[in-house]
């Protein structure tokens, strides 16, 4: 199999193809959301691995190499304009051929794994059913399944239908972002028209499949499941994954400092005069001075904290903050600076970029 990495909003071998943007960049747990994904496939066996890249492609290439870390092979495909995960497809088929493939959503975070779902439709097509299913499709259980593909089930487990945000819902399955598929659905791609917003949607390919008379299978997902699309749920995909780390300490803690519960501290970070109370992880270089870090918060490398205090938020690289109490529930980019100047007349001042939120009480 083959498989394929797609953000969200991009025997036989399985090969994963991955389109992805800068914000698949973003980490968790001090770790880059896609590099969970590229795991997941690496430990299920995947060794060719495709990755989707558009205006970002630079950084995308710099962050993953060629694979190698992982123990597999890289090959980017670009994608001139994000037109939809059936595009991705489209424009990968040279690189899957015949292949059987998963295709993975780059900005999803999942608990469970690929190596069984993967061996699920490998088994199911190497069965002795008479119609072997051309695709799989996990599932998941949702509040408000308007926001999503929803997939109608009938009461002997096959899809029926797939409907893209739907108004009166079939369900509450939602599609998760983790398709499997063989080479049928390059037909599929070929064959369905853009969307109303102009997009080749990958919900349209499967019910193009269902309408042919190819089966799909699905499966319900096990364990969390998280879009790290926004700040919220990449808060709460950086809360779930601290809660599995070990305490480990690389760097140095002076003696007027406390360390509770499980702390990562990594190679030349410092932590001076400061608390730090877990789970909490503090990057390579970063250093921690007279302030308090509270639980679930990552740190990236090469940051100052200084006179402060902040919990459950995440910091990335080479980003500085100094005399600032209070700070929670935060996402503060890279070659960020938060302080207080003292200048009069006092007064709140900003430089922020695009889409940018701020809660100021």
């Amino acid at each position: 199999m083959k498989g394929l990495i797609l953000a969200g909003g991009a025997g036989t071998r399985l090969r994963p193809i991955t389109h992805t943007s800068a914000k698949q960049l973003v980490p968790v747990a001090n770790k880059p959301i896609l590099f969970y994904g590229l795991e997941d496939m690496a430990s299920a066996g995947i060794v060719d691995i495709g990755i989707i890249v558009g205006d970002t492609r630079d950084e995308i290439m710099a962050a993953v190499g060629d694979g190698s870390r992982w123990g597999v092979r890289v090959t980017y495909i670009p994608q001139d304009a994000p037109l939809g995960l059936a595009h991705c497809v489209l424009i990968a088929q040279e690189f899957l051929g015949n292949d059987d493939f998963v295709m993975y959503l780059g900005d999803n975070l999942l608990q469970q794994g690929l190596t069984e779902f993967t061996e699920r439709f490998a088994a199911a097509r190497a069965g002795d059913s008479p119609q072997p299913p051309s695709a799989q499709i996990l599932l998941a259980h949702v509040a408000d399944p308007r926001q999503f593909g929803v997939a109608e089930v009938a009461p002997d487990g096959g899809v029926v239908r797939l409907v893209e945000k739907p108004a009166d819902p079939p369900s509450d399955l939602a599609l998760v972002g983790v398709y499997l598929f063989d080479a049928t659905i390059h037909e599929a791609v070929r064959s369905i028209a853009p969307s109303a917003r102009g997009e080749l949607e990958i919900t349209d390919a499967i019910q193009w499949l269902l309408d042919h008379g190819h089966r799909v299978r699905h499966e319900v997902l096990r364990g969390w499941w998280l879009d790290t699309g926004k700040k919220d749920p990449l808060l709460e995909s950086n809360r779930r994954i601290l809660e599995t780390i070990d305490a480990r300490i690389d760097g140095k803690v002076d003696e007027l400092s406390t360390i509770e519960g499980r702390v990562v501290i990594e190679s030349g970070a410092e932590i001076i005069s400061s608390r730090i109370r877990g789970p909490v992880i503090i990057g390579e270089n970063t250093r921690v001075v007279n302030s308090y870090v509270g639980p679930f918060t990552s740190i990236a490398s090469g940051c100052e904290i200084r006179d402060s205090e902040l919990d459950h938020s995440v910091v990335l690289d080479e980003s500085r903050i100094c005399g600032i109490a209070g700070i929670a529930d935060s996402l503060i980019g890279r070659w960020v600076e938060v302080s207080r100047s003292g200048r009069r007349p006092r007064g709140v001042r900003l430089m922020l970029g695009d889409h940018s939120n701020v809660d100021l009480e």
